[in-house]
């Protein structure tokens, strides 16, 4: 009678050499591979179908060895446990007790190294890092990042809670993320101590209540014309980028990072692509006559594929440029982005284009949902229009009597293009 166990011996396991599964008994096979390598597996059967759970290659686990890890595989099926469910589970409570020991710091970098692919503004990334660089990491940084506690994450925020709010709620968002990211990762389990609502909104204040919200300085929209001719009456990139951001309502990255390639001359059109804009959408801007005169003037000293060139070869203009021009002109205490705000208070006040034209214009995102799936086209005509009303409420008080400056400088560029 043929032995339906210990089929194999130490030299048979050596001297096998034909592809396929030799049987030891009880569910141990020796499989040889067609190149000629042997491992061990264990045959069992689960819901009618046949299942195999690897045990190690026959050069490092002897046959005592594997005869014994098969008992166990058996033991569990006993038990009704699937073996190979059992390894994953054994393998994920490793893997989850090696993530809970990393320190935060090493956790928190690696969850930003993932993530800054989908952050286009470097200006974002490097406030990701500084302020947990600033902020958390001398306090935080060793401790493992299964144990930080919501008495940690208070220790992090009550000394800028009340300084610096905005920077406090942006460094809380932040640690949430990453400790919810260590929570689908298996490092910690629970709730997360740096949870907002129903938590942390119950043992500090809101921000709102602490600091009155800053918003960018703006220039008054009665103000506007005249400052306008003043601009126009300066040479040089600088003046005329902050010409075309201001009659295009348009955000500073925008401007100085636009390429002659984004340029429909045809069309009078400037296509904005959406690595470029905040909402990562693509952004059609109806450009006037005095933003197509400025791309002209400047199309005559092209240095590279920017439309507005800085002093660096290759480079397109700095985005602090801008905001020092403004300082030359003596109108430090405005920003650049509040003329945004500027060009809001007078379609608001003086107009009667709708809100969501004047909304689209500046490429904000539709808030309401609902609204925002039914909403598929950008309302271009209405906006050239809206933009054009723009253009002659900017150039309104554009007098070369008042400002002679305006008549010579024009004469000057006109000379020069012929």
């Amino acid at each position: 009678m043929p032995k339906t166990t210990h089929r194999l011996t130490a030299v048979s396991v050596t001297n096998i050499s034909k592809p396929g599964l030799h049987a030891d008994g009880t569910g141990l096979y020796l499989k040889v591979s067609p190149t000629g390598a042997r491992s061990w597996v264990f045959r069992f059967m689960r819901d009618g179908k046949p299942r195999y759970l690897g045990l190690g290659s026959a050069n490092t686990v002897k046959l005592a060895a594997a005869r014994g890890l098969a008992g166990q595989a058996r033991q569990l099926l006993q038990n009704g446990v699937d073996p190979i469910e059992a390894r994953k589970q054994a393998v994920a409570a490793a893997r989850a007790a090696t993530a809970r020991s990393v320190p935060f710091k090493e956790f928190a970098e690696s969850v930003v190294d993932a993530r800054e692919a989908g952050w286009k503004n470097a200006k974002h990334r490097q406030q990701w890092r500084n302020s947990l660089k600033t902020h958390v990491y001398p306090k935080l940084g060793h401790r493992p990042v299964s144990t930080i506690t919501t008495d940690d994450v208070l220790e992090v925020l009550k000394p800028i809670w009340t300084k610096t709010p905005e920077t406090a709620s942006r460094l809380r968002g932040r640690i949430e993320t990453i400790l919810d990211a260590a929570k689908a990762r298996g490092a910690r389990s629970g709730e997360n101590p740096a949870r907002w609502r129903g938590h942390l909104s119950n043992l500090l204040p809101k921000t709102s209540k602490v600091a009155r919200v800053m918003h960018h300085p703006a220039l008054s929209f009665s103000d506007l014309p005249v400052f306008m001719a003043r601009l126009r009456a300066l040479e040089g990139v600088s003046p005329r980028a902050l010409e075309f951001t201001i009659l295009n309502a348009a955000r500073t990255c925008e401007t100085i990072g636009m390429r002659w390639a984004e340029v429909d001359w045809k069309q009078k059109l400037w296509v904005v692509p959406p690595e470029r804009m905040k909402a990562g959408k693509e952004h059609r801007v109806p450009l006037c006559t005095r933003a197509v005169d400025i791309l002209k003037e400047l199309q005559t000293v092209q240095l590279n594929e920017f439309v507005f060139p800085g002093l660096k070869s290759g480079r397109h203009l700095s985005d602090m440029s801008l905001l020092m021009l403004l300082r030359r002109m003596d109108r430090d205490e405005i920003t650049v982005h509040g003329f945004r705000s500027t060009f809001r208070d007078w379609a608001a006040e003086t107009t009667s284009f709708p809100n969501h034209v004047v909304e689209m214009a500046l490429a904000h995102t539709v808030a309401n949902q609902v609204e925002s799936a039914y909403r598929r086209g950008d309302l271009f005509e209405k906006r050239r229009k809206l933009m054009n009303a723009w253009e002659r409420y900017c150039l309104s008080s554009l007098n070369v009597i008042a400002f002679p400056e305006i008549e010579s400088a024009t004469k000057d560029r006109a000379h020069a293009s012929r």
